[in-house]
């Protein structure tokens, strides 16, 4: 399992920053990986799910996430599932003195074969965790 995670701190208010990342659909505009994301079910809260379309290593997957934690305010949790991946990411909000301090935290078990490589996708899973960081920065200085 890979488990990584980021930290941004940004001027925008605590409940603002929240309410932007609770919505899973926002990952289109902050995170380079993802191609497009939708809810297909629920009202945000847990057990909303969302189809991703992801960019990863060169490969295009479709990824049907579940919310399966949400603590107002301060924290979600989505766990994703593929053929090739259980992934599950966190999302917690803080105040900070200057702002907001956001950490974006992944953890990816690998399945079938890509398991066996897992090694050697952990540099592009830190890329990957760079790239969201940076995209988390422009996207939320615009709150």
């Amino acid at each position: 399992m890979i488990d990584a995670q980021r930290q941004v701190v940004v001027a925008a208010p605590a409940d603002a920053v929240f309410a932007y990342l609770a919505d899973f659909t926002t990952t289109t505009q902050w995170d380079p990986g993802t191609v497009h994301t939708e809810r297909i079910a629920g009202d945000g809260g847990v057990g909303t799910r969302y189809a991703n379309t992801s960019r990863f290593a060169g490969r295009t997957s479709e990824i049907t996430y579940e919310v399966t934690s949400l603590t107002p305010g301060q924290a979600i949790e989505l766990r994703g599932v593929n053929q090739y991946l259980v992934a599950r990411d966190t999302i917690t909000v803080a105040p900070h003195p200057d702002g907001t301090e956001v950490t974006y935290r992944i953890r990816f078990a690998f399945q079938g074969w890509l398991r066996w490589i897992e090694p050697l996708l952990q540099l592009a899973v830190a890329h990957l965790l760079d790239d969201g960081a940076r995209g988390l920065r422009r996207e939320l200085a615009r709150i």
